[in-house]
């Protein structure tokens, strides 16, 4: 059992967290070593199945990333941007694998990350779901094989209590949108309308944001033209999609190289 890779978990409490703690407890191929929550939260200190409603596991949640990063083989990191940027170096420091699952990063953060990365081993996504991986690159043929006479929109939708948007999933794809048309997401990009916009611009890449209940994840990347709409759709019904293929990223990690990763490295997707 020592011998299994020993898994960390941020974000103990949250939706996430709490789901990846059960997925790793229930894999016969990776132990739950360490559970971490920001200073001052009320589990800290507690033993974290205990926290969670069930049983003793035997790990007690810390708010010291440093002595936890220590004793893992990966960290599993569903956060928030500032806190990922902090654990990110701190895994560098471990030579742990970080798997990052954190979404409404800024162009700042993705550097401190790719630094990060130059000596440990990082594997980012803004999906960790294999189905959603697939529509990735779906998406990216589809863009490649219809023209701009097919208006592409993105469009997501998530619970209520999702604080980014677009969703890392929808800039996935419509970056696979855009890689597949050969041009710039940023230069194409379309993610506000209200009031008097005008017409829609040719070849621009639009995103729409849907909120309500306790919605785990749709997305849908529609191709329009005249006449005919082609859409492709990925429908999530349960957290454990992500936290397994969060689990398979930081065991497929092992013995990798430094560097950065996604998951469609992890899937054998990946171009090269």
């Amino acid at each position: 059992m020592t011998d299994l890779p020993g898994i960390v978990v941020t974000g103990a409490s949250g939706r996430m967290g709490q789901m990846l703690i059960r997925t790793v407890q229930e894999s016969d191929r990776a132990r739950l070593v360490g559970a971490l929550e920001r200073p001052g939260h009320d589990w800290i200190g507690q033993d974290v199945g205990r926290a969670m409603g069930g049983a003793e596991i035997g790990v007690t949640v810390t708010d010291d990333p440093l002595e936890a990063f220590a004793r893992a083989h990966a960290v599993i990191d569903f956060t928030a941007p500032a806190a990922t940027v902090e654990f990110a170096g701190i895994a560098a420091q471990a030579r742990c694998v970080h798997v990052i699952g954190t979404t409404g990063m800024g162009e700042d953060d993705l550097k401190k990350i790719a630094a990060a990365a130059r000596h440990a081993i990082v594997v980012r996504a803004g999906n960790m779901s294999l189905g959603v991986n697939l529509l990735v690159q779906l998406t990216k043929k589809v863009a490649a094989a219809l023209d701009e006479d097919y208006d592409i929109e993105v469009i997501e939708t998530h619970h209520n209590q999702k604080v980014d948007a677009p969703s890392g999933t929808a800039l996935m794809l419509g970056q696979a949108a855009a890689d597949g048309r050969g041009v710039s997401l940023d230069a194409v990009s379309d993610r506000g309308r209200d009031g008097i916009t005008g017409k829609r611009e040719r070849g621009h890449i639009g995103f729409s944001a849907i909120r309500g209940g306790d919605i785990v994840g749709e997305h849908d990347v529609m191709f329009a033209a005249a006449g005919e709409r082609v859409i492709l759709r990925h429908v999530a019904t349960d957290r454990a999609v992500f936290a397994r293929g969060a689990l398979k990223a930081a065991l497929w990690g092992q013995g990798r190289k430094p560097g950065e990763y996604d998951m469609l490295d992890v899937l054998g997707l990946g171009d090269g």
